[in-house]
């Protein structure tokens, strides 16, 4: 009895004997990724017969007496999104985001609405957005997360344009790639990873967000239909997935170099005002978004390693984490020539 890894790698037969038939079940959702003793991994709340087991597992109740809202700061499509303060018990009051589910819906919107925060609880990475908890006992309906001073990446750095050095660019971009390094451990797959769904706190630490995938891209103004049906966010997304379907770490990892792009831009569109077609054509063809104005020789790199066609030739986002930590401890690296990088990619444990 042996189970293979997506990656070839085998399991011996002795620790599946002690995995039980419940992380057995859960395990056969993760695309053959088998849990070892003691990581973590993965829950799809839709695996659950019954969605608000999954809720009671996987976020904390809070009583809403401790939650005081105080001004409104955005809109979601199930209700308003508000700042406000949450009294913990024997803590100071801290500063929170509040999701309301506004009245008037169906079971399904309130099931739709509290699966973010169902995979949101499952996660505990200091550049993954913290759940709070959640009001589900009493309406309305909330979710309580930390509160993220600068909001979304994007409109932050188109706000302060030319502001940062290239390391402080470069330490916002080894944030991402740490959580997205932990959500690819617990296996985990994004299928949304771009600047406008990273939070931006007042020490600059980044942290990815928007896990509520199937109702985001149907409010995303940036997600179009595909041939294959369901909307897909196209300027972010990997060949295979907007052909296929086939979203993975890989795609997320396609993603990433997208991100990077916006960031070393500042902001700036993907792909400028090409139109969602014209962008899958010259993908097909080849075409990658050349380096931003600025934008060290070792970046662009990177993001071009990511927008390799044959997703298994793309970086590893543990490898991105080491890659970028090379460039953090030694910012000289960031110019040197463009062989020097691409042996540096491709052994990235080397020291």
């Amino acid at each position: 009895l042996r189970a293979r890894h997506q990656t070839g790698f085998s399991l011996p037969a002795v620790l599946l004997a002690k995995m039980t038939s419940e992380e057995k079940r859960r395990s056969s959702y993760q695309n053959g990724h088998v849990p070892f003793p003691g990581i973590k991994t993965y829950v799809d709340p839709d695996t659950y017969e019954d969605p608000t087991q999954a809720v009671h597992e996987f976020t904390k109740e809070i009583d809403p007496s401790r939650i005081r809202i105080e001004r409104v700061i955005g809109a979601g499509e199930f209700g308003e999104v508000c700042s406000g303060r949450l009294r913990t018990p024997g803590k100071k009051e801290i500063a929170v985001a509040i999701k309301t589910l506004k009245g008037g819906y169906v079971e399904r919107q309130r099931r739709d609405f509290l699966r973010e925060a169902s995979i949101m609880g499952q996660f505990d990475h200091p550049n993954i957005i913290r759940l709070e908890g959640v009001v589900t006992k009493s309406r309305p309906v909330m979710i309580v997360v930390e509160y993220m001073e600068n909001g979304s990446l994007d409109s932050f750095l188109r706000q302060h344009d030319g502001h940062f050095t290239v390391i402080q660019l470069v330490g916002m971009l080894r944030g991402i790639a740490s959580g997205m390094k932990y959500l690819s451990d617990m296996g985990y797959v994004h299928r949304d990873l771009a600047a406008r769904n990273i939070l931006v706190n007042s020490n600059l630490v980044c942290k990815v967000s928007d896990f509520g995938l199937s109702r985001v891209l149907e409010d995303d103004p940036e997600a179009a239909y595909t041939t294959t049906g369901g909307k897909i966010p196209i300027r972010w997304t990997a060949p295979e997935a907007i052909s296929y379907r086939k979203f993975s770490s890989a795609s997320d990892a396609w993603s990433y170099g997208i991100v990077m792009w916006e960031v070393m831009s500042y902001g700036e569109r993907p792909y400028w005002e090409m139109s969602n077609q014209d962008v899958i054509l010259s993908i097909e063809e080849g075409y990658r978004l050349p380096a931003p104005m600025g934008c060290p020789v070792a970046l662009h790199q990177l993001m071009l390693h990511c927008w390799q066609k044959e997703r298994s030739h793309r970086p590893k986002f543990t490898d991105v984490v080491s890659f970028l930590d090379k460039l953090i401890r030694n910012p000289s690296s960031l110019l040197p020539l463009v062989e020097d990088i691409i042996h540096l990619l491709t052994n990235p444990h080397e020291d």
